[in-house]
């Protein structure tokens, strides 16, 4: 790519790219296009295999110059990849094969007919849909932060440049730095990191400090239990990430920029890493930008995987080679952050809504969610839901809309319990705030949070009690240790809660619990400690009588925790087989003397004192004669 020296180059060089990228999505430039989901879910379902089949097909039948193939972000709907879209038509497949490949291009390419089968079909009316629009997963949907995921290949720039790349960093170029700062302040931008702090004041707070060097820092070190908003935007469009690194270096006075990225996620490192050689390579990183006497240039550091390093005084510790522990605020980063030195830290999703809120105006964000949060947000919708994937509503979408509009309800028809949000520090709510509107204010104002974007969903089948176990089991193995309340605290709730889940707990527990989970809050050192107790006063709170039920009747009502559980063979469905004892690893199923009426042939029982609880034997009874109580 030829380098972009001046402004009016770049004007020149997004009017090109743009209309190529017009021309493919209209068809204008006569050819196919297949493209590929290209996210790590259905990157493990084989989509660079499927890709490489449709190159070779398409080689083998003389089409190669007729038709490309690329893989692009995530299309959102995990649960249904890998996906395969089709321009100009818009066709949409899901769950292809390397099977399918012969049938899609013989089938829709050469004989322009749809394959019918590959169709999604919406479980309410038994309609097939062909159009990504019309499937009511993405009719409520609005793309702001995930502008040009699923469209375009997140390792050619050009691609970038014709989705509106750089339009947003050249208008800041234009302004003076206050100018930029009053305008993500009118936004109304909130960071999507999990405080929900205004991104426009932090950006003052830096613009203020005096210093000779300053810092951005992009913090994509996302670590909640069933997160994976950032990951999918930096595979999905660096260069939009890279953008608004860029903007808000120029309005700080900052001139380098330092990703933070775990490197559990090697994908979006891989196209990060290209991201920014493409832009170097085209000046649009380095010296003198466009002319304009802008210097900035990105750098990437890989995180080890700590929980703890997703706070941000954490994450620069561990930038500057320390080990990731939180610092004490104040100072906070924007005065002295990284190498002592002002620096802004926001997360990915954050910075990648800048370039929006730059190229569109902050009128058009703001036009869009509640009066406290403005703009969209980007959800991790996971759990038991029939659709789980990448979603983006605009804020004030209701949890109801959330679980059953575009998460489909729940699967097999079993009833909504509570929705987790927030992750380890956020809480669960339950059906009568399903109605309540998604925003930062509202969530926290009912015992939960927005936290990074992760919304877990469960039902009838989840132990609310073992829910808080777990997330109690993950805080004590990423707490840091710099802070007793914290390091010790969460070790005796984690116990409790272990007593509890045993069978061994006293109601005297629940009171110590509170009584920790207080102490906790108020003197832990940052918001890993501060926060670390929400999912237990939430279930407290809301399922005080499943604690109680474990500590008095010894029984967990969704027959999870396995202490209390019990299996059992109802001797009248019984009919003899003798599977469940054939597959009995302990040998605790024993044949009894009780002959059902109308059967030839003894039933069987459990042993519970030799009884494992692995369930071995209710899954290989296809008579449903085994049942947990």
């Amino acid at each position: 790519m030829n380098r972009i020296n001046t402004v009016e180059e770049l004007e020149k060089k997004i009017a090109d790219c743009t209309g190529c990228v017009d021309s493919k999505l209209t068809g204008a430039d006569e050819k196919r296009h297949i493209v590929l989901c290209g996210g790590t879910g259905c990157l493990s379902s084989n989509s660079k295999e499927i890709m490489e089949k449709f190159k070779a097909v398409l080689d083998e039948k003389g089409l190669s110059d007729k038709v490309t193939v690329n893989l692009v972000g995530c299309f959102g709907f995990c649960s249904q990849g890998p996906f395969v879209k089709i321009y100009p038509e818009n066709t949409l497949y899901r769950m292809v094969s390397e099977a399918d490949v012969e049938d899609i291009v013989e089938q829709d390419i050469i004989n322009n007919t749809i394959v019918e089968r590959l169709l999604y079909v919406e479980p309410v009316t038994g309609d097939k849909v062909s159009s990504q629009e019309d499937i009511n997963f993405y009719k409520k949907q609005r793309r702001v932060a995930l502008h040009g995921c699923g469209v375009i290949n997140p390792e050619e720039i050009d691609e970038a440049l014709g989705m509106g790349a750089f339009q947003g960093l050249k208008k800041a170029l234009s302004m003076t730095p206050q100018e930029v700062v009053q305008e993500i302040l009118e936004s109304g931008l909130r960071g999507r990191g999990g405080g929900g702090f205004p991104a426009g004041r932090k950006w003052s707070f830096a613009q203020a400090s005096e210093s000779d060097e300053k810092y951005v820092v992009c913090n994509g070190d996302e670590g909640d239990p069933g997160a994976f908003m950032d990951r999918s935007i930096l595979e999905g469009n660096p260069l939009a990430v890279i953008e608004g690194m860029m903007i808000a270096g120029y309005a700080i006075g900052a001139s380098n920029g330092y990703f933070y990225v775990r490197a559990e996620y090697p994908i979006a490192v891989s196209r990060l890493k290209i991201a920014i050689k493409q832009a170097r390579e085209a000046g649009l990183l380095g010296e003198n930008i466009l002319g304009t006497g802008f210097n900035f240039d990105c750098h990437i550091r890989l995180g080890a995987g700590a929980f703890v390093c997703g706070e941000e005084t954490a994450l620069l510790n561990s930038i500057e080679g320390k080990r990731g522990m939180p610092r004490p605020r104040p100072p906070f980063p924007a005065v002295k952050g990284l190498w002592q030195k002002p620096t802004i830290v926001n997360n990915v999703e954050t910075l990648a809504c800048v370039p929006f809120i730059m190229r569109e105006g902050a009128a058009e964000f703001a036009k869009v969610g509640t009066e406290g949060s403005k703009g969209t947000k980007v959800f991790a919708l996971g759990g038991k839901v029939n659709n789980v994937g990448l979603v983006e509503v605009p804020m004030g979408t209701t949890l109801r809309e959330l679980v059953y509009d575009i998460g489909g309800g729940i699967p097999g028809g079993k009833k909504f319990k509570a929705i987790q949000t927030g992750g380890p520090s956020g809480g669960c709510l339950t059906g009568k705030y399903l109605d309540e509107p998604i925003d930062f204010d509202n969530l926290v104002k009912k015992g939960s949070m927005m936290g990074s974007g992760g919304a877990i969903v469960m039902d009838e089948d989840n132990c609310m009690v073992d829910v808080a176990k777990f997330y109690m089991e993950f805080i004590c193995d990423e707490s840091c240790g710099k802070c007793s309340p914290c390091r010790i605290g969460t070790k005796r709730i984690l116990e409790i809660l272990t007593r509890i889940t045993e069978g061994n707990g006293t109601l005297e527990d629940l009171d110590v619990l509170e009584e920790l989970s207080t102490t906790i809050q108020k003197n832990s050192l940052c918001a890993l400690g501060q926060t670390a107790a929400n999912p237990v006063n939430s279930t407290l709170k809301h399922f005080r009588e499943e604690y109680i039920a474990h500590i008095v009747d010894k029984k967990c009502p969704a027959h999870v925790c396995k202490n209390l559980m019990l299996y059992k063979i109802d001797p009248d469905k019984c009919i003899g087989c003798g599977m469940c004892a054939r597959n009995c690893p302990a040998g605790c199923i024993e044949r009894t003397d009780y002959i059902p009426e109308g059967h030839k042939l003894a039933s069987f029982k459990i042993d519970p004192e030799k009884c494992v609880k692995c369930g071995l034997c209710m899954s290989n009874c296809k008579f449903k004669a085994i049942d947990k109580e």
